[in-house]
């Protein structure tokens, strides 16, 4: 059996897919405050192209499946897309990063065609540094939206949050404490100076290892592996978990069993690097994606350079988050 395998003896198992690049949120650490031009609807991939991709990285080994975007949940009929997904034979997880503003109306439509879980993302819990990180947005609308997730059973929930120093570092303790009583995967993610916000990122840069000098009563219950960029810890006697996702200041390249691809078909090997493989011209036929890919996949890195100054070009809602 032919299975996707790179160089240094890593199995690729885990596909991350960007749906769209659009969004109907601004974060600041992702999308330029001048705004940018998004993809027309003929460049991105169909969902049929996208099913077929699929189909031949199952064949492949692959097993999860992330819908990403920009925002997934604004791509039109995305629920039937999930439900093509899940009937395909190899795939066993299906997941979706959303900022949750419109899970309330989706939560219960994405379970019944096959989705697993969610990870949504809240960088605040007061409402106006919410309305000030994303542009606008409102948190009301997210917490709805994790209730209703919670609700319907897409379980275990992860909320991300992205670190910002001077911005959300005095509401970690508030964050930790959402472990609790609920059944949350509360995972920090390092800021990242990608794309155009990499100057509004560089100096609000703050190591993760803030959460654990503030929380000193969290005990390390898993170490990350394979399925996970995190390590967890938990405060004893809480239901919940937190994460802690450290791409700069301690990589976990050596267990990366993930590729990612553009809502315009690239498949990127390395969320930070700015190589790219165009798969949108092999989406129609099996054999030659098939080779494609086995070929591209002794290219993957076999760690990323992003600590040592390297900015890669695109933002983070073209990549895929």
């Amino acid at each position: 059996m032919k299975i996707l395998k790179d160089n240094f003896n890593r199995k690729i198992e885990y596909l991350r897919i960007s749906v769209t690049d659009r969004c109907n949120s601004r974060c600041k650490y992702c999308m330029p405050a001048g705004g940018t031009e998004f993809k027309l609807h003929d460049e991105i991939l169909s969902f049929e192209e996208i099913t077929n991709i699929v189909s031949v990285f199952a064949k492949l080994g692959v097993k999860k499946i992330r819908l990403t975007g920009g925002e997934p949940l604004v791509r039109r009929d995305i629920v039937d897309l999930v439900r093509k997904i899940s009937n395909i034979e190899g795939i066993t997880e299906i997941t979706l990063t959303t900022n949750g503003l419109l899970l309330k109306k989706y939560a219960k439509q994405l379970k019944e065609a096959g989705l697993d879980r969610v990870n949504i993302s809240i960088d605040s819990l007061d409402e106006k540094k919410y309305s000030l990180i994303t542009r606008g947005s409102n948190l009301k609308d997210v917490l709805e939206g994790i209730e209703e997730t919670k609700k319907v059973g897409l379980e275990p929930i992860k909320l991300n949050t992205v670190l910002v120093k001077g911005f959300n570092d005095d509401e970690i303790e508030n964050l930790v404490n959402l472990t609790k009583d609920n059944n949350y995967d509360v995972r920090f993610i390092e800021l990242m100076t990608i794309g155009n916000t990499s100057n509004w990122s560089r100096d609000r840069y703050l190591s993760n290892e803030i959460v654990l000098k503030k929380m000193k009563k969290l005990e390390r219950v898993i170490k990350k592996d394979k399925n996970s960029p995190a390590d967890y810890y938990q405060i004893p006697g809480y239901k919940g978990r937190v994460g802690l996702i450290n791409p700069i200041s301690c990589g976990f390249c050596s267990n990366c069993n993930r590729v990612r691809l553009t809502s315009t078909g690239n498949l990127k090997l390395c969320l930070h690097s700015d190589v790219e493989y165009d798969l949108k011209e092999y989406a129609y036929d099996e054999y030659k994606l098939e080779e494609k890919l086995l070929e591209i996949i002794k290219e993957k890195p076999k760690e990323h350079k992003l600590n040592q100054g390297v900015i890669i070009k695109k933002n983070m809602f073209q990549i895929g988050g």
